[in-house]
Parts: structure tokens; sequence; C-alpha cells
């Protein structure tokens, strides 16, 4: 900071009518910044309530001035303001500390000890050792900057604001100019529109950095340091246009967002991810049972078009959840909004898997991944439970429990078990129910239970089986169906007592149940096969007992007998 006082001080023989005097009101208390001596007054109070923070380009007015009075420097004498990066080191500590605490507009007087100024070697000749200064400063204002890596490697200040709240992410496919210069000026690159996808990158490991910081139609100057630039090695272009870069150089570059495609994975296991192409309306999205009109057009890989819907004529139509669909297809278009549009790219467990499937156009090969460029043209949601009449709710949970045993006879036990939860979701609450309808209710619940327990079983999910079968039988203890597949549960999960316990109440109801009989004859076999093992295993603890007994009187006996011929043999 000397040297930007020594190239603009003026002294007190010049003194420019703009600067006033520095009179400071004496009712303004004086308040202590930190723990090492710098103080403040406030002369007049800033605007808003946001101060500027390190990295942010700061533009301020000053008059600098020793304790006796004697002025060094005034950015009056040189008729403009004086600018610089807060908090990186480019000012003495006292105004990088100061500063940081003051709003915009805001004229205060900042008492710098000599610590936080230029300590015992002063700035000769104008500032002796030792020195304590008087800053008055007033903060005209301040550009954002970002320091992206939060270690000075990429710092962001914002020449236009962008538009919305929304960033890209590292799946999102962005459209972006860029221009890169050295710190002198000079041009190494300047690009038209490049588009490319977040977590590849593009010229520099920077943009991919930066752009996941900036807003559509945002405008930033970047300066990147050379971890994030080309580090120790350069760049040599392999166009003669663009310049070269030294090793271990900072780059400037003016990066412009000018859009980007959204890119989700729709499944927990990204086997189908879809690329937004243009924003829908609202934020409404179709629900389980919805009635969707769309527009499509299914490729393959190559480009080949196996499927052409909705495109020349009236929409395609489908209701979501009731495989009319392949499974991607259905759950990407679940997730989009109306007036969408997207590329859906489908893994083959999610489209036609390992078997050719013959379609509209073309053939599609076995395995294949599938991309389907769809649009929403308008869909009709499925009544939720409260917007449906008491009849309603019942009516509906019998048909979604008719679709779940529909499901299950195809052996889609995971889809079928949600089925029955969905179908239950519309007489959970039963509180304004008449007694007809909380029978029908009850009846409905029992048997959404049970087959709900069936699917548990084919998954193998036992614990939530005896749930399941426990909810039944808080209903009707006397259900069979529940004992016997809570009894199946207790077999699997080891848990023997309990699973006789649920036999036996079973036959006691239903003597003759072949399928109750079964699980006792396959209890049985569990329980000798148990035993046997018990008995063994306890028949080898006892084994090995008895051999560490015979052990240990063998060598007792062989420590008596060995006692007195080793003291004969030292004797």
């Amino acid at each position: 900071m000397a040297d930007e006082f020594e190239n603009s001080r003026k002294y007190n023989d010049k003194k420019s009518d703009e600067e006033g005097d520095m009179d400071v009101p004496k009712d303004v208390e004086e308040e202590e910044i930190g723990e090492h001596g710098l103080k403040k007054k406030i002369i007049k109070e800033g605007d808003g309530w946001e101060t500027p923070l390190n990295g942010d380009e700061v533009e301020v007015h000053y008059v600098g001035s020793l304790l006796d009075g004697t002025r060094f420097d005034s950015s009056f004498d040189c008729e403009m303001p004086f600018k610089f990066k807060l908090g990186l080191g480019h000012v003495i500590q006292g105004w990088d500390d100061g500063i940081k605490t003051m709003k915009k507009g805001e004229k205060a007087l900042l008492t710098i000890p000599p610590a936080l100024a230029y300590g015992e070697s002063g700035s000769p000749p104008t500032i002796p050792p030792n020195s304590t200064l008087q800053f008055e400063i007033e903060l005209l204002s301040w550009t954002k900057v970002k320091d992206i890596c939060k270690d000075g490697g990429i710092l962001k200040t914002i020449l236009t604001e962008g538009e919305g709240w929304q960033t890209p992410k590292d799946p999102d496919e962005v459209l972006v100019k860029y221009e890169a210069q050295l710190e002198d000026g000079s041009l190494v690159t300047k690009s038209e529109e490049v588009e490319f996808i977040v977590k590849d990158g593009c010229f520099c490991p920077a943009l991919a950095r930066a752009v996941k910081t900036m807003k559509k139609g945002e405008k930033s100057l970047l300066t990147v340091k050379p971890q994030y630039a080309f580090g120790e090695n350069g760049w040599e272009p392999a166009s003669g246009n663009d310049g070269v870069v030294p090793p271990n150089t900072t780059l400037q570059i003016t990066l412009e967002l000018v859009s980007w495609k959204i890119v989700s994975e729709v499944t927990t296991d990204n086997k189908v991810s879809k690329k937004i192409l243009k924003e829908g309306e609202g934020y409404d999205r179709p629900n389980d049972g919805a009635i969707v009109q769309v527009k499509l057009i299914g490729k393959l890989q190559d480009g080949t078009v196996f499927v052409n819907k909705g495109d020349n004529e009236a929409p395609f139509e489908f209701k979501i959840d009731e495989e009319q669909v392949i499974d991607g297809l259905d759950r990407g278009v679940k997730t989009m909004k109306k007036g969408e549009v997207a590329i859906l790219t489908i893994h083959p467990e999610y489209a036609f898997g390992s078997n050719e499937s013959h379609q509209e156009s073309a053939t599609v090969p076995a395995n294949s991944t599938v991309n389907y460029d769809v649009e929403l043209v308008s869909f009709e949601k499925e009544k939720d439970s409260w917007e449906l009449t008491t009849p309603e709710k019942i009516e509906t949970c019998g048909r979604k429990k008719e679709e779940g045993n529909t499901i299950f006879k195809k052996q889609k036990y995971e889809r079928a078990s949600k089925r029955y939860e969905k179908a239950l979701s519309f007489i959970e609450y039963d509180s304004a129910f008449s007694e007809e309808e909380k029978q029908q209710a009850k009846v409905l619940k029992i048997s959404c239970n049970l087959n709900n327990a069936a699917c548990k079983l084919k998954l193998r999910d036992y614990k939530q089986v005896v749930k399941l079968c426990t909810k039944v039988l808080d209903a009707d203890s006397k259900n069979v169906k529940a004992l016997y597949r809570r009894a199946q549960a207790y077999i699997q999960l080891v848990d023997l007592d309990l699973a006789e316990m649920d036999i036996k109440k079973a036959l006691e109801i239903d003597p003759d149940n072949r399928d109750v009989k079964f699980e006792c004859k396959l209890l049985k076999e569990k329980v000798k096969e148990y035993n046997k093992k018990d008995a063994q295993f306890y028949g080898n603890i006892f084994a090995k007992m008895n051999k560490l007994e015979r052990l240990s009187s063998a060598n007792g006996a062989r420590k008596q007998e060995a006692g007195p011929m080793t003291i004969d043999s030292k004797a």
C-alpha cells in the first residue's frame, strides 16, 4: 500500500476543497475491532446491512494522517477513488480488517496501531517508524468476488448478473462462451459457443468449477492461479490462432453461461437419466395412476428410430404404473412437468432387457440402451385420498387390491407390494366412515395386509411379514392365514418357539388345513435339525473338556515321575 500512497501523495501544501477537514463528531462512540488495537469511529452511517467479504473489489475515498494531524496521502489528490481487493494483503492489515466492517456509503475514521500499519520500519519519508495512523475512509461501493475453491485459486467477479437461482451440477450439459488472457492482457484464446458436460470440463479445470457457481446468462471474470489453469506444464495450442500459456501462469478468463440442460438421475442405480431440453410449466407432475399424453420418439444408440408416437397425430396416451410402456419410460415421464421436453436414456434393465424386441420401425437388439425424446403434452392426475368421498375411497382401495393381485400372479412381487400399500392408503384414516363402511374397510385392510405379507415372504423380508401378520391378528385373532404366514417367517428367522405357538393355534382353529400341517411338519424337521446341531455343538464342547482334563491329569503324573529323576541327575 505504501507504493500506492507514494504514487498519489501530495502532502499538506495542496489541499482539495473536496476533502474538507477531518472533523469527527465528538459525541460518536469509538469501537474497537479485533484484539490488536484497531479502532473505528463512524462519521456517517451506511446503507443496508451488507458488508464486503475477503476477495471483494472495494472502491473507497480516503485521507491518511498521522496523530498530529499531518496528512501523508489522499485519494482526492488523484481525483479518483482507490480500488483494491479486500483481504488479500494488497493494503495494510488495518485497512483489510476495518473496511470489512463497513456498509456501502459509510464514512468512518480508522485509528490503526503500528502493528497493523507499517510497524517498526514505517514508510519513509512520510510515515515515521512505529506510527499510529488515522484514515478517514468512505466506502463508495464494492464488487462481489467469490473465492470458488476457498484457497484463492479461482476468484470470480460477476460482470453481469444471471437469472433465477439455479446453477449447473456435474451431470448437466452447459453452453458457454469464454475468453482467456494472460495477466498482461495478451489473448490466449477466444471461443464461440461451446457445449460440454460439467463433470468432463473444458479448456482448463477452472471452467468446470466456476460454471457450477453461475446462473443462466451470468458473465464473470475469473482470476485463475496456475493450479487451476495449466500448472507447471503450461499449454501449447493446437491452432496457430491461439496463444501459448507459459508454465506457472495465472490467467484472466471471461466466462459467460449462455444456457444449460439439466441432467438428473431418475433411478437410484443411475440406469435411467433425464436431460431437460425445455422446461415445463409450474411444479405439478404425474402420480401413479395418472393418464398422460405424450409425443415420443424412441431411438437406438446409433440413432435408429424404432418407435414414433404422437408426432404427426394425436398424442400417445398411457397410464402411469400400469406397465403399458417400458419401466424406464414410465418412471421418466413421472418426473416431468406439463410442456417439458426431455431426452430419457434408459439402460436394458429398465427397457427391453435381454430379449430382442420387435417395435414399429425397427428391432431393438437384446441388452440395448435406448433413448426417448419425450414431450409431456398434458396429464390428468389420479385423485388423492383426500379428494374422494368415503364410498370412492373404499371402491378405489378394492380396485388397487385387485391390481396388486394381478401383478402378484405375474411374479412381480415388489410392484405388487407397493400396490397393496397404495390401496391401504385410501382407507387408512376411517374416522369419517359409517359403521357399514368401517366393516368394509376392515375386510379390505386384512386382505391387503395378508397379500402384502405374501409378497414380503417371496422377497424374504421376514420381519415385515411378522409386522403385517400381527396387524391382521390384532383385527382378527383367529385368522389362520396370518398365523400360517407369520409362522413361516418365524421359522426363517429361527424363532422356533414362536413359530410353534402360531402353528398350534392355527391347527386348533382349522385342524384339517393342509398348508398349516405341512408347516408343522417343516417345523418339526427344523427343531430336529437344530437339536442335532445343538447336540453336536455341546458334544464337541464336552469332548474337548474331557480331553483337556485327561491331558491335565497325564501332565501331573509325568511331573511326579520326572521330579526325583531331575533332582538325582543334578545331584
